[in-house]
């Protein structure tokens, strides 16, 4: 197999992110591609060859699988934003857990539980945040507002029918689009860093509707009537209701939203959803789940591992806006949350006082740093770090503590399977591994793993 060929094979299985294994016709070794499903037959391009292994550009869908059905949304397979929407959803919850429960198999010492994807609540419609780009969709062209296209950094597919998002999310779109072509100002183009409009971000409660938006562009032009947009977009007939309109300014080179200075235009720049029982205060750039009702779902399962918590202490890591610390507080003792966001501390702080929760305290910094001045030691760790994992040096300050049981919320498992390495090397066994499909539609998908201390 040569760099540059094209081969023909089947689709034997997909290994966790999105690598399609490729058994091909006359070849000994098989090829990784990516955006396959199992019993595809596909065509593709051989692009890198080393080490005995190959990765290769689909081409074509020769076949499609005998599971295939039709997507049903019309840009999928343009837009780079879904994968498995030609799949039934129970296909999609089964390959998932073939994927992670392999990854485990070979990352867990010893025997543990498997319990398998608990699926959405819901399959469509399920983001509570919606990030768009501003483009075209091909050189030269008209101006788009969407998702980057299948396979590139530049191309935009403007995505009027998406359907992970509802109805108020495309009806924005549309509104800002049609406005930004109406004003004659460019789009931002990423190679030559020039330009006006850069990313739409919205933001939805399923609870309350409230919705928060945000125009990013660069400072380059100053002709843009911001007031116009807002009047526009205040006319149009949403289900849920405007709490919030946002204007924020990136002059970054990075293809990042990125917030250097924001303007309130109208409204508030937050606002509150509700999660079992608790209400959240949101901002726009603080983290939050994106599928909230999924996310129920998450920490009702967290909460099942980490088991009794009365009198006891309890450090959460990577903390966010504080949802698990007050999930957790009405039963503990003590909640200490440490997060490196200072707008997520300061966010998480006014949800505790929101929901009358006075024993939950958070800390703003870096975990590897902040940990030694907690003073304190905790009964129970929760950990639910960024896509990355947690860093090494962090890991070991966190074994140090000796607690007997850690709970672990990965969005990567990848990155899980690395960092169980550690943590059992430092004493800890794994009981129980289950996981949340947050992102039906693609390949994500959230892990919660119970780890207990080893007793000496």
């Amino acid at each position: 197999m040569k760099k540059g060929q094209i081969v023909e094979g089947l689709v034997t299985r997909v290994e966790f992110p999105n690598k399609g294994i490729v058994a091909v016709e006359d070849e000994e070794r098989c090829i990784v591609v990516k955006n396959a499903i199992p019993g595809q037959r596909v065509r593709a391009a051989v692009n890198k060859v080393r080490k005995g292994k190959a990765e290769g550009r689909l081409l074509e869908v020769v076949e499609p699988a005998p599971m295939e059905i039709p997507s049903p949304c019309p840009h999928f397979g343009a837009c780079g934003g879904c994968t498995y929407q030609n799949l039934p959803y129970e296909q999609q919850l089964q390959m998932k857990s073939e994927q992670v429960k392999s990854l485990m198999d070979e990352a867990v010492v010893g025997n543990y539980i498997w319990e398998g994807i608990l699926p959405s609540p819901v399959e469509t419609a399920y983001r509570n945040k919606m990030e768009f780009s501003f483009g075209d969709e091909y050189k030269d062209g008209p101006m788009a507002l969407g998702m980057h296209k299948r396979g590139s950094f530049y191309d935009i597919v403007s995505v009027p029918e998406c359907r992970i998002v509802d109805e108020d999310y495309r009806k924005i779109r549309k509104c800002t689009l049609d406005y930004a072509k109406e004003s004659g100002l460019p789009y931002y183009h990423r190679m030559k860093h020039t330009g006006f409009f850069r990313h739409l971000l919205v933001r939805k409660a399923v609870r309350t509707g409230e919705i928060l938006i945000d125009l990013i562009t660069t400072t380059e032009f100053n002709g843009f009537e911001a007031e116009g947009w807002v009047r526009e977009l205040l006319a149009l007939e949403l289900s849920g209701v405007i709490a919030g309109i946002l204007w924020t300014k990136n002059d970054s080179v990075a293809d990042v939203v990125k917030d250097e200075g924001t303007e309130v235009l109208y409204g508030q720049n937050h606002f509150y959803e509700e999660l079992l029982g608790l209400k959240f205060k949101i901002t726009l750039f603080s983290f939050f789940q994106t599928n909230s009702l999924g996310a129920e779902k998450l920490y009702e399962k967290a909460r099942e591992y980490i088991g009794d918590t009365k009198d006891r202490v309890i450090f959460d890591l990577y903390s966010g806006t504080g949802t698990i610390a007050q999930i957790l507080a009405p039963v503990a003792k003590k909640v200490t949350g440490v997060e490196i966001v200072e707008e997520a501390v300061k966010a998480a702080r006014e949800n505790a006082e929101l929901n009358g929760l006075s024993n939950c305290s958070f800390w703003a910094g870096d975990v590897l740093k902040v940990i030694d001045e907690l003073g304190e030691a905790p009964d129970l760790i929760v950990l639910d770090p960024p896509r990355d994992g947690v860093h090494p040096k962090a890991l070991e300050k966190i074994t140090n503590f000796g607690v007997k049981r850690i709970v672990y919320i990965a969005c990567k498992p990848t990155s899980l399977a690395r960092d169980l390495e550690m943590l059992q090397g430092r004493g800890y066994r794994v009981e129980r591994v289950g996981g949340i499909d947050l992102f039906p539609g693609t390949y994500h998908v959230e892990c919660v793993v119970l780890m207990s201390r080893v007793e000496k």
